[in-house]
């Protein structure tokens, strides 16, 4: 027994509501069971229920025995004090609120269908990564759809929520927010950590000083990254390492400088290597155009795709790291690289920006553009895939993989309106 499981039983009524009675013998009628709180206090807020004569607006507290109100302190938090009913399925003990009143309860374990609790418990115990795998093709299309909409907005708004702090933490700049966020997202998972610590080591301001030169571009993100630290004749390595050694001087960076030991290379093809993005990074500054205003004026992805389309410099066409040439060409920044920093990047940037604004042009704009891309492959839509399910643009592959992610492998089933189709009682 889980108390989501209880939640799910009250929310939706599915248990025996004849002659209801409180464990004290008081009848009970429930008008409206109220609102799941998604915040700190009482599970349920807003319900309207009669107890005896007594007709009461107030608070539900659900647990799985009674007790769980003291172990969780209620009975001295006075923020609990306006629950009406409190929803258990044992009471193992009588309770009382913090100004010492009795609480009335309803005790739920001879109300409840059986074949309810079982089916639960077949799909959150299911062995499989997906716990509905097998009844997958039971549910209705509708209810899968509506299912990843409402994933792939909240997966939006929680990325968009973590671009709004990073804009608290700089001051309200929006280009140094996008930077910093598109800077992490050139490490493509692997290397997200030290790119974003790069970003946060180098402001963009200071690379846009230096945008028209990329020598210096690629001095101050090679410096600053740790890879200009050794000794070699090598020209082009030399020619970086005097560059940066001016301007981090000149900007005081040094005491910020990442060390070489913090990139990954290992089990990675030589175009996907830290050296390879950064010097990708660095053809999309030299470019000239600020991050931020370009992204948010530009409306469909086919100029984005353009926009991101960038050629490293000619010496990392054949090398893959310092000193390391490469006999075949390196490849450039390719298509689904490029989808990936639309994915990752512009659209959380177009959602917060859209929220920060109070504009829904933006999030509009974010939606249309995941759905003209195309789908993400990996292991997860692939699982999706083998179910049956068509994973044809960004905006499927997103939402099913939040969906994995946040609802599976959590086996929150009960909130996830596939799984609590397939939970829903037979009606005999």
């Amino acid at each position: 027994m889980t108390e989501s499981f209880l939640h799910y039983v009250w929310q939706f009524q599915y248990f025996d509501k004849h002659t209801l009675t409180t464990t004290a013998g008081e009848s009970i009628t429930i008008f409206n069971q109220g609102y799941r709180n998604p915040h700190a206090g009482p599970d349920f807020f807003n319900a309207r229920i009669r107890i005896d004569d007594m007709e009461w607006i107030g608070s539900v507290e659900i647990h799985i025995y009674a007790s769980g109100w003291i172990d969780h302190k209620h009975n001295t938090d006075a923020a609990y004090d306006n629950v009406v009913l409190h929803v258990v399925w044992s009471e193992d003990k009588p309770v009382r609120r913090s100004d010492g009143t009795s609480l009335p309860t309803l005790e739920l374990k001879n109300r409840v269908n059986e074949y309810l609790l079982l089916h639960y418990r077949r799909l959150v115990y299911s062995p499989d990564a997906i716990p509905c795998s097998s009844k997958l093709f039971e549910v209705k299309p509708i209810i899968v759809l509506s299912m990843l909409e409402k994933v792939l907005v909240e997966r939006l708004e929680l990325k968009a929520s973590a671009i709004l702090r990073m804009l608290e933490r700089n001051g309200n700049d929006w280009e140094e927010t996008c930077y910093q966020m598109l800077t992490k997202n050139f490490g493509f998972k692997v290397n997200n950590d030290p790119f974003h610590q790069l970003s946060l080591a180098l402001p963009y301001k200071i690379l846009l000083k230096h945008a028209d030169k990329l020598s210096q571009v690629e001095a101050l993100l090679f410096g600053q990254a740790g890879f200009l630290e050794e000794e070699n004749e090598d020209n082009y390595f030399v020619l970086l390492k005097r560059e940066y050694k001016l301007l981090s001087q000149k900007y005081q960076l040094s005491s910020k400088r990442l060390k070489k030991i913090q990139w990954r290379f290992m089990r990675m093809r030589p175009a996907n290597f830290p050296t390879i993005r950064i010097a990708q990074l660095a053809g999309l500054v030299h470019k000239g155009q600020k991050f931020f205003s370009t992204i948010t004026s530009i409306e469909d992805e086919n100029a984005l795709a353009k926009f991101f389309s960038v050629r490293q410099s000619e010496y990392w066409i054949h090398h893959y790291h310092f000193f390391k040439e490469f006999k075949k060409e390196i490849d450039t920044l390719g298509e689904e690289s490029i989808n990936s920093l639309i994915i990752n990047t512009v659209a959380p940037v177009l959602v917060a920006y859209g929220k920060a604004k109070a504009d829904p042009l933006y999030i509009n704009r974010a939606v249309s553009i995941l759905q003209h891309i195309p789908a993400e492959t990996n292991r997860i839509t692939t699982r999706w895939k083998e179910l049956g399910l068509n994973v044809k643009d960004a905006f499927d592959s997103q939402a099913m993989v939040g969906l994995y992610n946040n609802f599976c492998l959590k086996r929150r089933c009960l909130d996830c309106n596939i799984g609590a189709s397939l939970v829903n009682p037979v009606q005999k």
